[in-house]
């Protein structure tokens, strides 16, 4: 397969020449027999690093495939053909490393590692080669570019982990915005009076989006009564009360009356137990008292009478 422009010019950073190629090639006519025995003396090296603990453990078997996978890479590397398909082999480690989370550090000094083992299996060669420091040289050049691809790929699949996280995280909001709005349902029940019927568990978070939702509703519709019914909601801890009660306080601030219903036995206990301070806020035990109490604050309280909508007797002349 033949070299692209990039891979081209990425050797040519790093300062790689055909010549030193041919170097790599004659450094693996040396070590490729004991290419095996190199890769047993690294990991050798890699038992004295707490990594390896946490990688490899007591899975030999797992032990085993690596090595097997090592030992193909090194003869990938000395065969020195660096074209797209090397490329992407290397881009696969990195892949590889960054998605098990594998230091920089261990890798980098791994690298260091292999560097200085080769060096001294090319520096034992009997009789000693005529292009030994060539061939050490070109090794320790294509060992950077390894270096290079691998620890860009990592770069890059942590990068892209770290953006799938954040979309997920994102969506994860947008769906707990989502039902949050769901599950506040301010709702005009009558001209001038909004309804929050609550149900479920109520926190921090929720009581916040409960009062800046009102307080628009509230805005924008001239509303008259705020009811927030509470019926529905089993317990209500101190700052969940306190926010409460500041919601009824901002509603009266924008000239809305506030009244809360709904509330059990067990809240009005809890609420006077903690402590809460009420102040003046109108509640009521029934969602119906609360609504009869708010169409008489509108002036509406007539229309709900049983008499309201019979014709009324004509009067003698």
């Amino acid at each position: 397969m033949p070299t692209s422009h990039d891979t081209r010019t990425m050797l040519a950073t790093f300062d790689v020449t055909e010549t030193d190629l041919e170097r790599v090639r004659e450094a693996g006519q040396h070590l490729l027999p004991q290419i095996e025995a190199f890769v047993q003396d690294w990991y050798a090296w890699l038992r004295g690093h707490e990594e390896f603990e946490t990688f490899f453990g007591d899975a030999d078997a797992l032990l085993a495939h690596v090595q097997a996978q090592q030992v193909r890479h090194w003869r990938s590397f000395f065969a020195a053909r660096v074209d797209d398909d090397y490329v992407a082999a290397r881009r696969h480690v990195g892949a590889v490393h960054g998605r098990i989370d594998l230091p920089n550090l261990i890798y980098l000094s791994g690298m260091f590692m292999s560097d200085k083992l080769l060096r001294e299996r090319l520096a034992a060669i009997k009789p000693r080669p005529r292009r030994l420091a060539e061939m050490t040289a070109a090794v320790e050049k294509l060992i950077f570019v390894d270096s290079y691809l691998v620890l860009d790929q990592i770069h890059a699949t942590q990068r892209q982990a770290a953006e799938r996280a954040a979309e997920e995280n994102a969506l994860l909001e947008a769906r707990s915005e989502a039902l949050l709005e769901q599950a506040t349902p301010v709702t005009p029940i009558w001209e001038g009076i909004l309804l929050l019927p609550l149900i479920g568990v109520l926190d921090s978070s929720r009581t916040q989006e409960i009062m800046t939702k009102t307080l628009s509703m509230i805005s924008e519709s001239r509303t008259k009564v705020f009811m927030l019914d509470i019926s529905g909601v089993r317990t209500v801890d101190t700052a969940v009360a306190n926010q409460l009660v500041k919601i009824t306080q901002a509603t009266r601030l924008m000239g809305c009356e506030a009244i809360v219903s709904g509330i059990s036995p067990e809240i009005a206990f809890t609420m006077v137990e903690l402590g809460v301070g009420i102040g003046q806020i109108r509640t009521t035990a029934t969602l119906r008292d609360a609504f009869e109490i708010a169409l008489t604050l509108v002036g509406d309280a007539a229309r709900l009478r049983p008499d309201a909508a019979r014709p009324r007797p004509a009067t003698g002349a």
